[in-house]
């Protein structure tokens, strides 16, 4: 055991002592490892910070410079005695040569893949070198696109932003494709060793991957086979190949001879009444810890995983109205609520773990159980997925293409294989991986969009054939073959929105992306008559708050959505700001100044998307999801982010709890009827007490039912239908308000509902009377108000994060909220700041 323990795989990082220089200049700079060009210039001073005022546009030079990193570092005596030594970079961005004591050793051309190269002989002790010597991405891939007769749409592409007018080249790179800029995003075109790098030294064999492929899973019963992968230096006539879980009290062994290079080995596990893995509204994220470990004479290794026990299916069954498109948990359909995710920063090693947790558990605090990893963006690091296990919440998970169309041929659809082997091998255990798809509207693009009959317009229909057939090569070939091959089982899904080959996505058919509200300008209440069988995407667009505003933006004469600096701070252009408007007109008013504007376009945000998503889950089961875009933003921007860069929640993302809660109880008129409808995602039937209580705006009492009754589980039922005109007893509509509230098992769900649109609502003045009292870890605010007031913002102008916020009050009812905050009771009192519609007329 000694011998074995001895001869245990060693790992040495290499993050230290690193520096780099312009490759054509001479001076040299420290360096941070993992990081980036853009963020190791900002650390010495060179450059600016590119998200502030518009810093963005002097920094576009360092994209069209090669780049050069360099380290000089001891190989540990115990990694230098190992029969093997392999050098790993977990991520190499993008285009890049490394050397390791003057010889090259590796060659990158793919930021999403793992690069893994054996250099026992070049290693020495004492003192050696490790080099990487970065290429311009635009360099290297601006005569690809010179060479085409054609061109590859990129719509999003901003490369004019970039001075390379309307060549966009970002198709060619295997790269993040919003660092080429996008709609809500800058353009800053990184390089950088933006993963761990380090040497990996074994002997004899050592466990190079392990998969839990779970063959059956049911409450009585898991059978799962773990497919041990074993790299061995050389021919073993014996090995032991065991895995357990001792917490657990399961554990297997298999003997088997290993053969110089690559094997495989099984291991079978049955389980009996497994504690199962739930999305966090259905039950507990149960996970087991597995060890599976080798012992092959004097070498050993282990490798400790997470998984979760489940089944997990797309349905898409043919009925008699379309198709069906839901995820099936353990058996259980499930309603699908969350939002799209893009990365948390442009300059990715610094979204720190810290950065993930809050940002997960944003998501897990307004009851979302699924976020879409979107495909412009990249496959996420190991501890965003570790997270959603913890949290209970699936991942939809995108391959990295979004918005274009590629040069899928030879070596370059090659590498895309190797990325999606790579990736799909690496994250194919994490319990919250529901689906891999194909792409981001990419299809639609190529059938709806009109880009299929592009080139033939231009008098080259072969073109159009050629890269139709690279599409279908790409999506309906080499991706799903992928995902068979490394993780059967697990669905795949062509393309984001997709009903079938060669055409459009149809509502009845697939999955949604649903922009007439916004793009189009369509009603917020046309999210009311849209149906679809699943909403994977839809949204509305938002300014960040003074607060964040003034953290990139300072300078009065900023302050306008128009300004230079405020522009260049909504990626949507004038396009976006005037959809804002437009909206304030047509459902609020207009906003009077440029603070009240950006709380103004909150509200209207917040009361769209809630539209949505109450609309969505009313129409279960004939819908099954609403993904909203978007959770998150990558720097500070105006876009359709629920929670700014600077993780601020916007009204969006607070309106979005109750809407996601495992019941909705939601109140809508329907011409002249007032309907309440009862949403329950509880496996349960739910039995509790309902209450619906009309009154005007000054608090009477116009009218009040109260029954008991019964939703069975997994169900959408209307509870009550009542004529208004007789709910009103004389109150004109725009003066009243209905109060939907259902009590169950202990709980209160409630929900506020309007007889007339927001700009038809005749709001009154009102007394908001407040009071603050001590909390564990800051103060709690309690309000009241003698008449009915609209979005009640209360704000410090700090980070302070409030439990609730942009709330209705109810006249006669306190609501009571609690901040965190180190303020002082006096500071506290002069920085409390609060805000309502009624203000804003």
């Amino acid at each position: 055991m000694a011998l074995a323990a001895a001869a245990a795989p060693v790992r040495q990082h290499l993050h230290d002592d690193w520096q780099f220089r312009q490759a054509r200049l001479n001076n040299w700079y420290p360096a941070t490892v993992p990081g980036t060009v853009h963020t190791d210039l900002m650390a010495n001073r060179i450059i600016e910070d590119p998200y502030f005022r518009l810093n963005e546009r002097g920094v576009q030079w360092v994209d069209k410079e090669d780049w050069i990193y360099e380290t000089h570092f001891e190989a540990d005596a115990g990694l230098l005695a190992r029969e093997r030594i392999e050098l790993v970079f977990e991520g190499l961005d993008t285009y890049a040569d490394v050397y390791l004591n003057d010889e090259k050793v590796l060659a990158a051309d793919n930021m999403f893949r793992r690069w893994r190269t054996e250099v026992k002989r070049l290693l020495r002790p004492g003192e050696n070198t490790l080099k990487v010597y970065f290429h311009s991405p635009i360099k290297v891939d601006l005569p690809k696109y010179d060479s085409l007769p054609y061109r590859y749409e990129a719509v999003n592409d901003q490369s004019a932003n970039g001075g390379l007018f309307d060549k966009r080249v970002s198709v060619f790179a295997r790269k993040a494709g919003y660092h080429y800029g996008w709609d809500w995003g800058p353009r800053l075109v990184t390089s950088g060793i933006w993963r761990p790098v380090y040497l990996e030294g074994w002997s004899g064999a050592r466990i190079s991957d392990v998969f839990y492929r779970q063959q059956e899973v049911t409450a009585r019963r898991a059978r799962v086979e773990v497919e041990v992968e074993i790299a061995s230096a050389r021919d073993l006539a014996e090995a032991v190949v065991t895995v357990a879980s001792p917490g657990e009290g399961i554990e297997a062994s298999v003997t088997a001879p290993l053969r110089s290079g690559i094997n495989k080995v099984t291991v079978p596990l049955d389980i009996a009444s497994p504690k199962l893995w739930w999305t966090r509204e259905l039950g507990e994220p149960h996970l087991y810890e597995f060890r599976a470990s080798v012992a092959a004479g004097d070498a050993s290794d282990s490798r400790t995983t997470r998984i979760g026990l489940r089944s997990l299916r797309l349905v898409r069954d043919k009925v008699a109205d379309g198709t069906t498109f839901y995820f099936e948990l353990n058996g259980e359909p499930l309603f699908a609520k969350g939002a799209n995710y893009i990365p948390c920063d442009v300059f990715l090693p610094r979204v720190t773990r810290a950065v993930y947790e809050k940002t997960i558990d944003d998501a897990a605090a307004v009851n979302m159980n699924m976020l879409r990893v979107w495909g412009g963006g990249v496959y996420e690091d190991d501890v965003f997925y570790e997270l959603c296990d913890e949290r209970g919440i699936l991942v939809w998970q995108d391959f990295m293409f979004a918005c274009s169309v590629y040069p899928a041929e030879g070596a370059w659809l090659e590498n895309v294989r190797l990325e999606a082997e790579d990736n799909i091998r690496r994250l194919r255990n994490h319990p919250s991986i529901a689906v891999w798809c194909g792409n981001n509207e990419c299809n639609e693009a190529w059938f709806g969009w009109g880009w299929n009959t592009r080139y033939a317009e231009q008098g080259h229909p072969e073109w159009d054939r050629i890269i139709g057939d690279r599409l279908r090569r790409q999506y309906y070939e080499v991706l799903p073959e992928a995902v068979a091959a490394c993780s059967p089982g697990t669905p795949y899904h062509p393309s984001s929105p997709w009903s079938r080959h060669e055409g459009t996505s149809e509502n009845s058919e697939g999955d949604t992306h649903f922009w007439k509200v916004w793009h189009s300008r369509a009603p917020i209440a046309d999210y009311n008559a849209t149906r679809s069988r699943f909403f994977s995407e839809y949204g509305f667009q938002s300014f960040p708050e003074y607060a964040s505003v003034l953290r990139f933006a300072p300078e009065e004469r900023d302050w306008d959505i128009e300004s230079e600096v405020m522009m260049a701070h909504q990626r949507g252009g004038d396009f976006a700001n005037m959809r804002i408007r437009q909206y304030l007109e047509d459902e609020y008013w207009p906003a009077r100044d440029f603070r009240t504007f950006l709380y103004m376009s909150h509200v209207l945000q917040g009361d769209a998307i809630k539209t949505a998503i109450e609309a969505h889950r009313r129409d279960k089961p004939y819908c099954w999801g609403s993904l909203f875009w978007q959770h998150n933003d990558c720097w500070p921007v105006a876009s359709w982010a629920s929670r700014d860069w600077y993780g601020r929640w916007k009204a969006q993302h607070y309106f979005a709890r109750p809407a996601f809660d495992d019941i909705l109880v939601s109140p809508l008129a329907e011409g002249n009827t007032l309907n309440v409808r009862l949403v329950s995602d509880r496996r349960k039937t739910v039995r509790g007490k309902l209450r619906i209580t009309v009154m005007d705006m000054d608090g009477a009492l116009l009218s009040e039912n109260t029954r008991s009754l019964t939703v069975a589980p997994n169900a959408s039922r209307n509870v009550y239908s009542a004529d208004i005109s007789g709910l009103l007893h004389g109150c004109a509509r725009n003066r009243a308000i209905v109060v939907a509230e259902f009590t169950t098992d202990g709980r209160r769900y409630a929900n506020i509902g309007y007889f007339v649109s927001q700009k038809e609502l005749e709001l009154p003045e009102a007394d908001i009377r407040w009071s603050v009292g001590p909390a564990a870890d800051g103060y709690e605010i309690t309000l009241s108000s003698d008449r009915f007031v609209r979005a009640v913002w209360l704000a410090l102008d700090g980070n302070e994060h409030f439990e609730d916020n942009y709330f209705d009050l109810v006249p006669g009812v306190s609501k009571t909220v609690r901040v965190a905050t180190t303020l002082s009771r006096s500071e506290f009192d002069r920085l409390l700041r609060i805000t309502h519609l009624q203000q804003t007329r």
